[in-house]
């Protein structure tokens, strides 16, 4: 039995296929560039930022930690291979975030098939009574 070309059932199906092969389209797109994945903990909660190459680092906004931090991560440069990536940690003051670490990493960054550590555990105090954020950043995706 063959289903008509507008039938519900062929849509179901098309539906399925869509849906169990899109996690593998998304997995090989991962991997195409490379991905800086940061895990960003402050009072015991943790989220996760993400950062893909950028041409031009200036328009990357930061995002807000806690409430009393903000964090940028900057991968900038095309391919496979990173010129140059940043990260900045801000304390979240009333007037404005103010700087307390930025770090730099250049090429070459090796490949890995697990993501390499880039950052290590880092552990950043600020503010009058030494709020503390830690974050840690992994660079995956990147090709020789």
């Amino acid at each position: 039995m063959t289903a008509a070309p507008d039938s519900p059932t062929l849509h179901r199906v098309g539906r399925l296929a869509l849906g169990l092969l899109a996690p593998a389209v998304c997995a090989s797109a991962l991997h195409a560039s490379p991905l800086l994945r940061c895990e960003l903990t402050y009072a015991g909660s943790t989220q996760t930022l993400d950062a893909t190459p950028v041409e031009d680092p200036y328009p990357v906004a930061s995002v807000e930690v806690g409430g009393r931090f903000r964090f940028k991560a900057v991968v900038v440069g095309r391919g496979a291979q990173p010129d140059y990536i940043k990260t900045y940690a801000y304390l979240d003051t009333r007037t404005q975030p103010v700087l307390v670490q930025q770090v730099t990493y250049l090429p070459p960054f090796p490949a890995s098939p697990h993501g390499q550590r880039l950052s290590g555990k880092q552990f950043v105090y600020a503010g009058p009574v030494e709020r503390e954020l830690q974050y840690e950043c992994v660079l995956h995706g990147v090709q020789p």
